[in-house]
C-alpha cells in the first residue's frame, strides 16, 4: 500500500524553472490549502537566484542534494524529457513520489524502467496530460463512453502549430533525439494521447516524418495512420511550420450515430456536436468552449487536484505511470514505423 499523507500539507519540489514552470507555480499556488512548495531545482544559477527570492524556498543547483535534504513528499518535474527517467529513479530510489512533465521520455525502455522503479520503491509515479481535463474533452469523454457515436468509423487530428527557429535554439537540448524528441513527442504528445485515452488500443500505426526547415535532429512536420483494434481507422497531421503562429489543434470523430469536431488553437471550440439521440447535457457544448492563446489549455490545477486526491488515499490516478505509456508506445512505435518504411504493430515487445 502507498502511505497516504492526511494531516498535513503536500509538500513538493520543482525541478526545472523553464517554460513549463509557470504552469505548475499557479497550481501549487492555487491549491495552496493541500500543497506547499518547499524547494526548487535549476541549472541556470541566475534563474535559481530569482527563483529563490520569488518563492522564497531553498534553491539547488545539483539534483541530488536536493533529494539528500530535502523532505520534499513529491517530485515535480519539468526538465528536459530525456532527463526525466533518471531523475525518476534517483527520486524513487530516494522514497519520493514523481509528477513528470510530459512524454515521460524518449525510449520504450526508459519509460518501463521508470514504472518499475516506483513499484520497487512504493512511490507514486504521476504522468502529466492536463489536455485530458479540459471542458471540451470531458465532454467528448462522455460522449465516447456512453456510445453516443455508434460504432466509430474515422478519427483525425491536426496540430498546425509554429515553432521557428529560435525556440529551438533557446537550449542546445531543443530538438535532439536524447533529451526531446520532435514534432510528435515533444509538442503533440497530449494530441497523441487522445488517439488511445479517446478510441481504444491500438493494432497498427504507420507514419512519415520529415525535418522540413529547421535546424534540428528531430522532424518539424509529420503523417501519422492508425488502425484501433475495434476496426475504426484514423490519422493525424503534425507541423511546427504553420504561419505566421499556432493555428489549429484539432480533433474530428465520425461515427455511425455522431459527428463532433473540437478545433482552435488547442481542442478549445466544439465545431461540430451532432447525434442521432440528444442528451440533457448537450447544452453543455457552448458552455464548455474557451478563448485561448496558450496551447497548453487550463488543466494543470484540475490535474493538480487529482494528484492531491490520491496522495490523500481519496482517489485513483487519472494518469500514472502505466497510463503514460500507453501515449509513449504509440510515439515509438510512430518513429519505428517512419524509420524503416513499414507498419507497426503493438504492443511493442515488452
Amino acid at each position: 500500500m502507498f502511505k497516504k499523507i492526511t494531516d498535513r500539507k503536500i509538500k513538493v519540489a520543482l525541478i526545472g524553472c523553464g517554460r513549463i514552470s509557470k504552469n505548475h507555480f499557479d497550481s501549487i499556488e492555487k491549491h495552496a490549502d493541500n500543497v506547499e512548495l518547499v524547494a526548487v531545482c535549476e541549472i541556470d544559477r541566475p534563474l535559481l537566484a530569482e527563483m529563490e527570492k520569488t518563492y522564497n524556498v531553498p534553491a539547488f543547483h545539483n539534483y541530488d542534494d536536493l533529494l539528500a535534504e530535502s523532505d520534499a513528499d513529491l517530485i515535480i518535474l519539468c526538465t528536459p524529457s530525456g532527463m526525466h527517467p533518471a531523475q525518476t529513479i534517483a527520486a524513487a530510489k530516494a522514497g519520493k513520489h514523481v509528477m513528470t512533465e510530459k512524454p515521460m521520455a524518449t525510449r520504450w525502455k526508459d519509460g518501463m524502467d521508470m514504472v518499475r522503479a516506483c513499484d520497487e520503491a512504493r512511490v507514486r509515479l504521476f504522468v502529466v496530460k492536463q489536455n485530458r481535463r479540459n471542458a471540451t474533452l470531458q465532454l467528448l469523454k462522455r460522449a465516447v463512453n456512453e456510445k453516443r457515436f455508434g460504432r466509430i468509423y474515422m478519427v483525425h487530428l491536426n496540430v498546425f502549430w509554429t515553432r521557428p527557429q529560435a525556440y529551438y535554439d533557446q537550449g542546445a537540448w531543443r530538438g535532439t533525439w536524447e533529451l526531446d524528441g520532435g514534432a510528435f513527442m515533444n509538442q503533440s504528445s497530449h494530441y497523441v494521447d487522445l488517439l488511445e485515452w479517446l478510441i481504444g488500443p491500438i493494432a497498427d500505426v504507420q507514419a512519415m516524418t520529415g525535418t522540413l526547415a529547421r535546424d534540428i535532429e528531430v522532424e518539424d512536420t509529420g503523417v501519422l495512420n492508425v488502425r484501433w483494434r475495434n476496426g475504426a481507422l484514423g490519422s493525424m497531421a503534425v507541423t511546427m511550420m504553420a504561419y505566421p503562429k499556432n493555428y489549429e489543434g484539432s480533433i474530428t470523430i465520425l461515427g455511425e450515430k455522431g459527428t463532433v469536431r473540437i478545433g482552435g488553437v488547442a481542442v478549445n471550440d466544439i465545431q461540430t456536436w451532432e447525434f442521432e439521440e440528444e442528451k440533457d447535457y448537450d447544452i453543455q457544448v457552448k458552455e464548455a468552449n474557451y478563448q485561448t492563446t496558450s496551447v497548453y489549455g487550463f488543466g494543470h490545477p484540475l490535474y493538480y487536484k487529482n494528484v492531491i486526491d490520491v496522495m490523500r488515499g481519496e482517489a485513483e490516478p487519472e494518469t500514472d505511470g502505466r497510463e503514460g505509456l500507453k501515449s509513449l508506445e504509440v510515439l515509438i512505435a510512430a518513429y519505428l514505423s517512419a524509420r524503416d518504411g513499414k507498419t507497426v504493430s503493438l504492443p511493442l515487445e515488452y
